[in-house]
């Protein structure tokens, strides 16, 4: 509206808002704290974290897993060489979390097959139950009633006691 309009007949609407009735003249102090925290913290943290961001995402390494070499067996450690005892121990122990993974994958895969094939599952998923029979088929024969004390020697003796009974029954 302009400024020489007539009040009387156009009257201010009444304020939703209640006019701030001010006692002092000095600043908020919770304003003054917050905008020091700001120019004295935040800021300086968050340019410096922003910086770090932008020089890593130009030197990203890209990995998917952590990679380990290969060591020996327990078959090939000499004798009282607790290190290479130590060493093929943890191999056998990733190795045995690789293999429940894929006893993993397997299953999921069969299951999915079966889910989405329905009741014609057995005539069109023969390919994913039979892959999951020889996968946990071949679990089992390595590690099959290691108990819960499960370790490398353990698994070694029971392949140990498998080549024997072999033995024992082809001779």
């Amino acid at each position: 509206m302009p400024k020489d309009f007539d009040t009387e007949a156009y009257p201010e609407p009444p304020r939703q808002t209640p006019v701030v009735d001010k006692q002092t003249a000095l600043p908020n102090p919770a304003l003054i704290l917050s905008k020091v925290f700001y120019y004295t913290v935040d800021l300086p943290v968050t340019t410096f974290r922003d910086t770090i961001d932008s020089i890593r995402s130009k030197n990203k390494l890209v990995y998917y897993h952590q990679k380990f070499r290969r060591v020996p067996d327990l078959t090939e450690c000499q004798e009282g060489d607790y290190p290479c005892y130590y060493e093929a121990e943890m191999q056998w122990r990733r190795d045995y979390k690789v293999d429940q993974e894929i006893v993993k994958v397997v299953q999921e895969r069969m299951r999915a097959c079966q889910q989405r094939e329905g009741n014609s599952y057995e005539q069109n998923c023969t390919k994913e139950i039979q892959q999951f029979h020889e996968v946990t088929k071949n679990f089992q024969s390595r590690y099959g009633d290691l108990g819960a004390y499960a370790s490398a020697k353990k698994c070694l003796m029971k392949q140990k006691e498998r080549m024997m009974a072999a033995q024992a029954q082809s001779a």
